[in-house]
């Protein structure tokens, strides 16, 4: 059962941080970016329970092609994108946002 897919606006933020970032190291780097971002959310709207969960309630889709992490949270109907970060980024940054439930 596909649930239903909430991006927040700070994760979408990430996405397009990222997406300039690599698109300065190499023009269209950002389209390639964006779009394993695109392939990741459907599975991860389908099957989010095949994703570790890293924290209470937290879990983490890995990137294939580039160091980056998708962190959500799984409700009854609905999975929640809280945040889109570079592995190497300090934790805080997705746990502070996944306090605020809604």
């Amino acid at each position: 059962m596909s649930r239903a897919l909430v991006v927040r606006p700070e994760a979408e933020l990430d996405v397009e941080e990222a997406a300039f970032w690599y698109d300065d190291q190499q023009p269209g780097l950002g389209d390639r970016f964006t779009a394993e971002v695109n392939q990741l959310l459907p599975r991860i709207a389908e099957y989010p329970f095949q994703f570790p969960e890293i924290d209470r309630d937290v879990r983490r889709g890995l990137l294939q092609r580039f160091p980056y992490a998708v962190y959500f949270i799984v409700g009854e109907d609905t999975v929640t994108v809280i945040a889109v970060l570079h592995q190497r980024r300090h934790p805080d940054t997705w746990r502070l946002r996944s306090g605020d439930r809604h």
